[in-house]
């Protein structure tokens, strides 16, 4: 894996001056597109170079003309929150075709644009790099032509792309997850969450035809957000005799008095023979062998549609700043790069090798070799599929191991959207390795108290779209009742303990882990899962339920803005929860277009306020509209909102006129979003198999005995992985009386918002949202 040189150093070689940038969308359209977009040109205006609108892809590039138009900083003003693409986007045989490319690499040279950024599925990208590879003997065919000089061919001899995937099916190998697909999950749930109420009313079941002719992941995640009882992908095929277990299961729910049965397929679905399977066979299936009254809703362009979630627009951000940065850094030995993502890093990979491993997944389910497709798809979709198939189907009592543990589960700290969907991951997981699964009521305090049940597989049924803590949760610490928590473990015998919670959460099992020397009830594996909107835990890079608020959040902001189309200037400033942790301000300003944003963690004064008011002044005058700035809310005790606001306000007088918001406990409510139901089920999952092992490692002498630091331990993710880390080790990286880690990795995406609201800032490619130097690294074909 190589690294990078020294960054700091590295930057200053890295002027964009003299050069110019085309950026275009090809291929189908998806949400965040003009996120990837607007980062381009801000940060190749920042760097110094030119950039220019490729509009109508690459139909536009052949075409050229007006369809090639230089962009400005303006030009990309309130682009973020729109869904499609604003520049246009087309399928162009001509540019398949050898003269195709001829005269597109003739419109390039015309304006010396030697640099491309292509925003597109995998055909887009092969064209781009089959453009690159002919470059040159492009340019001699047009000298002998006589369309250009020698001079133009070699100040004009190199060509450099880099690739974005935007497609709403994330079929491209390399990356987690690529632009649009999760607001077309969003646009998937928003309808399942709408049927899920009809659908109960009249006891009904549902057939949903989601997009993903070639891949299964809408489908799949999907089925997990909303706990299908049925799904069915191009990579999974069902084998024979599918539709009477499909059948029997469904009978099952039915008799289990669940009035609602969800199936989900793939507009690609297939069956192990490779024939189709179709919404409609599957309905008239179900009403012939079952009866039940079955509709069939087919989605298909709505989840196109809509404005980019939080996530596609901070992640087409980052990959737009990390495309001109990789634009810049190219030279002629450098292969065409892909920009991914990993876990929460991005990273650059040889656009053709993932391109060819893309092209094999569907080669190997040609050949029916559908194990090998799932692999090559990579380990976020491996995942998913492993979840699933944990979580689907409940097997009889007599089938299930019988493993004598009793595994409690509780909530803890504030109600977080997801916490419902990891309880009812943990419960089914837990059930299938053979434990008792007991549900503790109010957090430790419910747990002093006894409020303490038995939860079987049908209690947490429905509970993924639910918001806020089905459990009920509170702030209550274990420590000062520990001997009656003591005496709780023994009367209902708990084996294990799993907490799902924010700081507090994280405080209780450091409580009770120190508290093993004199109470040894607690030494009992224990696993905490972050939950809080807040995301300040150490020991983890996301929480859940921090997801769900950003969109509250940038959702809000959005029709802050919107309620001023129709005024000219004005400047809002918004109050955001968090505590001292500046995560949800300084993130969701990156996804909102905010001009700045104030937090704890960076502390200001009076100076920099006044530099910040006649920042956007400033850029009032040259034709923005409309001005967002973000306060946390214990950035400052002095510097309140209020006193912003009348700062704002009184500096701004005769240029804009300001209004405030504070976001209050909106921020916490709703339903969770795709992203918090499907990491909180599978981390929950993951963190029961974790206590399952402790388990049986632990159990001698017929008795559970836990008490080394590797069995307390919160599960988070750090960077590409999840990890299991002692809690106790945590505390050197924590800032107690604050409640936040003592280092964040979101901090290093404040400069990018910085640059992208026009701010003259410091700035090296570490700091282009990595948790370190931006790697370069080969595809995984399996993780």
């Amino acid at each position: 894996m190589a690294k990078q040189q020294d960054t700091r150093k590295l930057f200053e070689d890295l002027s964009g001056a003299g050069k110019s940038i085309g950026v275009l969308t090809s291929g189908g359209d998806a949400q965040g597109m003009n996120a990837a977009v607007r980062a381009v040109v801000r940060m190749g205006i920042y760097v110094g170079a030119k950039v220019y609108f490729i509009h109508e892809g690459y139909q536009g590039m052949v075409d050229g003309g007006d369809n090639i138009e230089e962009a400005s900083w303006e030009s990309v003003s309130s682009m973020l929150q729109v869904g499609g693409t604003v520049i246009g986007s087309a399928r162009c045989k001509e540019f398949r075709s050898h003269e195709g490319r001829l005269k597109a690499a003739h419109q390039l040279v015309l304006r010396g644009i030697t640099n491309l950024c292509v925003i597109g599925g995998d055909g887009s990208l092969t064209g781009a790099n089959l453009f690159r590879e002919e470059w040159s003997g492009l340019l001699e065919e047009l000298v002998r032509q006589g369309l250009i000089d020698e001079e133009a061919a070699q100040n004009n001899s190199e060509l450099h792309i880099v690739g974005m995937v935007g497609s709403i099916d994330n079929d491209f190998c390399g990356t987690d997850m690529t632009i649009g697909t999760d607001s077309a999950l969003h646009r998937i749930i928003e309808v399942v969450d709408a049927i899920m109420t009809t659908a109960q009313s009249h006891q009904r079941t549902f057939v949903l035809e989601v997009m993903g002719r070639h891949c299964g992941y809408l489908a799949l995640v999907s089925a997990l957000a909303c706990g299908a009882d049925w799904v069915l992908i191009p990579e999974m095929p069902p084998e024979d005799g599918w539709e009477e277990h499909m059948c029997q299961k469904l009978s099952e729910n039915r008799a289990d008095k669940k009035r609602l049965n969800i199936i989900i397929v793939a507009e690609g679905a297939i069956d192990c023979h490779n024939k189709p399977i179709t919404t409609n066979h599957i309905k008239e299936l179900v009403v012939s062998c079952l009866g039940f009254d079955t509709r069939v809703t087919i989605l298909g362009h709505v989840q196109r549609g809509g404005t980019p979630s939080a996530f596609d627009r901070i992640l087409a951000s980052r990959m737009g700043v990390e495309a001109v940065l990789a634009l810049l850094e190219a030279s002629d030995s450098t292969p065409a790069c892909v920009v991914s993502l990993c876990g929460n890093q991005a990273v650059r990979l040889p656009l053709m090798e993932c391109v060819q491993m893309t092209q094999d997944v569907q080669k190997s389910m040609d050949e029916k070799n559908f194990e090998e497709a799932v692999r090559l798809r990579g380990r976020s979709f491996e995942n998913n599929l492993n979840t699933y198939k944990l979580l689907s189907y409940h097997k009889a009592d007599s089938e299930l191991p019988n493993s004598s543990f009793n595994v409690a589960v509780l909530n803890v700290g504030a109600p977080a959207a997801g916490m419902n969907a990891a309880v009812r991951s943990a419960v089914r997981v837990g059930i299938k390795e053979g434990h008792k699964m007991f549900a503790v009521n109010d957090g430790f305090e419910g747990f002093y108290k006894g409020q303490i049940k038995e939860i079987t597989w049908g209690d947490v049924a429905g509970w993924t779209g639910q918001g806020g803590s089905i459990l009920g949760t509170k702030r209550t610490l274990p420590a000062k009742h520990l001997d009656k928590i003591a005496e709780q473990i023994r009367i209902h015998n708990i084996n294990a303990l799993l907490v799902i919670g924010g700081f507090e959460a994280f405080e209780c099992l450091l409580q009770l882990y120190e508290a093993r020397t004199s109470h040894e009830d607690f030494c009992i594996p224990m696993c905490v899962l972050p939950a809080t909107i807040s995301n300040n835990v150490p020991g983890t890079d996301l929480s859940i339920g921090a997801d769900t608020s950003l969109n509250a959040i940038v959702e809000t902001c959005d029709r802050i803005k919107q309620s001023a189309s129709g005024t000219k200037r004005r400047v809002f400033i918004i109050e955001t929860m968090g505590g001292y942790c500046g995560y949800l301000a300084s993130v969701g300003g990156l996804a909102a277009g905010a001009d700045t944003v104030y937090i704890y963690e960076e502390p200001f004064d009076i100076r920099d306020l006044q530099s910040n008011v006649e920042h956007l002044t400033e850029k009032m005058k040259t034709g923005i509209q409309r001005g967002l700035v973000l306060r946390n809310e214990n950035s400052n005790e002095n510097f309140t909102t209020d006193f912003i606001y009348q700062l704002y306000s009184e500096e701004g007088k005769g240029v804009f006129d300001c209004r405030k918001n504070v976001l209050g406990h909106m921020q916490q409510g709703g339903a969770p979003s795709p992203f918090d139901r499907n990491f909180g089920t599978k981390i929950a999952a993951k963190a029961i198999q974790w206590i399952s092992r402790k388990l049986k490692e632990s159990y001698k002498n017929g008795k559970v005995f836990a008490n080394t630091e590797d069995t307390a331990c919160l599960l988070g993710m750090r960077r590409r992985t999840m990890a299991f880390q002692p809690v106790v080790q945590l505390k050197d990286e924590t800032d107690f009386a604050h409640r936040i880690p003592k280092e964040q990795w979101w901090l290093k995406l404040r400069p990018l918002m910085k640059i992208l609201a026009k701010y003259k800032t410091s700035y090296d490619v570490s700091d282009s949202g990595q948790l370190e130097p931006v790697t370069r690294v080969r595809p995984k074909k399996a993780d």
